[in-house]
């Protein structure tokens, strides 16, 4: 009796994450953090999860529809100004399916491009702020999981979630906007809604603006702070890279003769069109101070012009440089998570 009343004192002891000490010795406190994060931010993980089904199913349903207008009225490639052969007679449709299916896109389009800054505002900056400025933290990191572990945990469960509806909610997208994306809805995609919203880039954005909010969270230590350090950081990338992305690839360059048409197609991104002159070198009409009121054909010829240039990003660029901007995104988002753990092995030890 006596022998049996021992053991049962010396056994495990219940925890402040809800395991025993038995457990707590072996690797099952990560379990039992990942089930307190859970607890604490389920409510906004959730909302996330069935936002993005939500969306993905409300996509669905405007390809199907998208398609159905377009095979009606053979709209394939086309725009409202277009010089494809098959597309002579089809301005109106065009115009009929921008009113109809525009604003939806666009709505898509703005939701994914702001989703990584509403991800560090709501999941990011209050992941461990809110634990530091209430004190909540003291009481987890007095039990057997260390301060990395219980990051470690804080971290990865929202980053599992966030990976997984933003990929989501991308890949529809794309399957969207490869139907009516483009020519026919003019949403084209090196606009900054829509390179924004395709492919890798929301994701390595939205993957930024989480870890980026924990950092700003354990440097600030307050919640509503944190999450405006969050929105600064986030607008401040995402604009550098909207100026960086033309250089992140080399453009397509096309020369034509002194008396040719210039003309890109719908899908090309032009970052630049002039004059070439006989030795190579490239103006512009504000170069060279020639005015269609004036002789025109002379003042060109006076600067020895034989030929026209046209730098572009083809629609073939898209993804090279999609691919490129999130690698360099995600390298960053690495980067910042190196800095969260060092602070926290810092300050918690």
């Amino acid at each position: 009796m006596t022998t049996t009343a021992h053991r049962r004192a010396s056994g495990p002891r219940p925890t402040a994450d809800g395991t025993g000490g038995r457990q707590a010795a072996g690797r099952a406190p990560l379990s039992g953090v990942l089930w307190l994060a859970w607890r604490q931010h389920r409510l906004v993980l959730g909302v996330l999860l069935a936002g993005a089904a939500a969306t993905a199913v409300w996509c669905a349903v405007l390809r199907g529809r998208m398609a159905g207008v377009i095979d009606a009225h053979h709209l394939a490639g086309c725009s409202m100004i277009s010089l494809v052969p098959h597309c002579a007679g089809t301005q109106d449709a065009v115009i009929a399916f921008r009113a109809e299916f525009g604003s939806s896109l666009k709505l898509i389009e703005t939701g994914l491009f702001l989703l990584p800054a509403l991800i560090g505002l709501f999941i990011g900056a209050p992941l461990v702020a809110r634990e530091l400025e209430t004190g909540t933290h003291q009481l987890v990191l007095t039990q057997s999981v260390g301060p990395l572990r219980w990051l470690t945990a804080k971290l990865a469960l929202p980053a599992v979630f966030v990976l997984t509806a933003v990929s989501g909610l991308s890949a529809v997208f794309t399957w969207l906007w490869q139907v009516g994306g483009d020519e026919v809805s003019g949403a084209y995609w090196y606009s900054t809604l829509g390179f924004g919203a395709l492919g890798p880039v929301p994701v390595a954005y939205a993957l930024l603006g989480l870890v980026a909010g924990v950092l700003a969270g354990l440097l600030l230590r307050r919640t509503v702070a944190s999450m405006a350090a969050t929105l600064a950081a986030v607008v401040v990338v995402q604009v550098a890279f909207q100026q960086l992305r033309p250089a992140l690839l080399p453009v397509a360059t096309s020369r034509f003769g002194l008396g040719a048409a210039v003309q890109a197609p719908d899908s090309g991104w032009v970052q630049g069109q002039g004059y070439l002159t006989r030795a190579g070198a490239r103006l512009t009409g504000d170069d060279m101070g020639c005015t269609p009121n004036g002789d025109f054909a002379a003042c060109l010829r006076s600067h020895d012009v034989t030929g026209q240039f046209l730098d572009q990003h083809p629609e073939s660029h898209h993804w090279p440089l999609a691919w490129t901007e999130s690698g360099i995104v995600l390298a960053l988002a690495l980067l910042v998570t190196v800095l969260v753990f060092r602070v926290m092995r810092r300050r918690h030890g």
